[in-house]
């Protein structure tokens, strides 16, 4: 690593605020297509899979392989509630070949992580060797599913037999820990969706001149309350371990969850992208679920919020609820995973209950158009 890089200062934190949001309405939402019912394709038999990434080079790129792409989800038996798939979530991996994605299967043996679920992450391929970040939710054997979340990473070899894909993983590393001054060590909150506290989604970024941060979902240690959801950040030291930093975005008092955060370079630019739900903003401030963004010259900063309130686009007014868990690709492509379509209520504040309306499959790509501090979708 460039020593340098190691003197470089902390990031300033975006400070995202009601003020920012008072004027979306009036401008007219950017809304992401509706899907059709040919879009709703399910990957597996009997398995729900949601929150989707890349093996990808250091620059966020998915790297090819077996004449296709190597992707990981979060993945869960089909149940009668989709909800509860959370407390079963596991990481698959899949081969994205012709636009298609064929399932592979579980990405860890049973035991082996040291929570009772995984959640979501990232994977980065360099040198020949794989690293896959996760988050580790709970604790291995615990009888009832906790919500205390641990930062990892394991490495790998991708496998030269063509039945196999792994050579066997790395014991888990954490990362960071949260010691309450920066960012909260206490998770579990209510454990009601939308009241959960964060330390979760990392994902990395590399500078040009050879230096690492990381990014995650996390709840703020310095402004507690129902909504303190920030975005983390952390910079490897020279002797490997990562040192927390400052958030990259603040939101507290508007939203409790900025989820899978993720930086990709444009036109000289670094976007800062992430996932947030309508229901997990303050009382009164009305925003969308959708794809929320900011934009800077350097991961230092100043960052600008996209569009100058943040939003790049929102589910369909009619269904509010179309797809969640976006993850923008350097080459302006989105994916995300279906999750209830088919409902046609604008005035929907609720998913609806059961399978009936359920995707848990892989959504159609999107594509984004980047210029300066401006985002919005491409037609078609």
């Amino acid at each position: 690593m460039n020593p340098a890089f190691a003197l470089s200062e902390s990031p300033l934190s975006l400070i995202w605020s009601s003020a920012d949001l008072a004027g979306l309405a009036a401008g007219g939402l950017p809304r992401a297509p509706v899907f059709a019912a040919g879009d709703v394709r399910p990957v597996a038999p009997d398995l729900d899979v949601w929150d989707a990434w890349p093996l990808a080079c250091g620059r966020g790129m998915p790297v090819r392989w077996r004449g296709g792409e190597l992707w990981f989800a979060l993945a869960a038996p089909a149940l009668d509630d989709p909800e509860g798939r959370h407390d079963l979530a596991r990481i698959h991996h899949f081969h994205r070949i012709e636009g298609d994605f064929v399932h592979l299967g579980p990405t860890f043996d049973d035991g082996f992580t040291p929570g009772s679920r995984e959640w979501s992450g990232s994977a980065l391929y360099e040198d020949g060797l794989v690293t896959l970040y996760f988050t580790a939710a709970g604790a291995r054997g615990e009888p009832v599913p906790t919500f205390q979340q641990r930062l990892l990473a394991v490495t790998t070899l991708l496998a030269a037999d063509e039945g196999a894909v792994f050579t066997g993983w790395s014991e888990p590393v954490e990362l960071a820990v949260p010691a309450d001054v920066i960012y909260m060590s206490r998770h579990d909150a209510s454990g009601q969706v939308g009241e959960i506290k964060a330390f979760r989604d990392p994902a990395t970024w590399r500078t040009g001149e050879g230096g690492q941060y990381l990014l995650f979902t996390a709840s703020s240690a310095r402004h507690l309350g129902r909504h303190n959801g920030v975005i983390g950040c952390a910079r490897r030291r020279l002797d490997g371990t990562f040192e927390k930093l400052p958030p990259l975005v603040d939101a507290s008092g508007l939203n409790n969850e900025l989820e899978r955060p993720h930086i990709v370079a444009h036109g000289g630019l670094l976007y800062l992208f992430w996932s947030t739900q309508a229901r997990v903003f303050a009382p009164g401030v009305g925003a969308p679920t959708g794809l929320y963004g900011a934009v800077a010259e350097r991961i230092e900063g100043p960052w600008a919020l996209l569009n100058g309130h943040g939003l790049v686009f929102a589910n369909p007014e009619a269904e509010p609820f179309q797809a969640y868990s976006w993850w923008v690709l350097p080459d302006l492509s989105v994916t995300s995973f279906i999750d209830y379509w088919g409902i046609d209520d604008a005035k929907a504040s609720e998913k609806p209950a059961g399978r009936m309306h359920f995707g848990g499959t892989f959504a159609p790509f999107l594509q984004l158009r980047l210029d300066g501090e401006t985002a919005t979708l491409k037609d078609g």
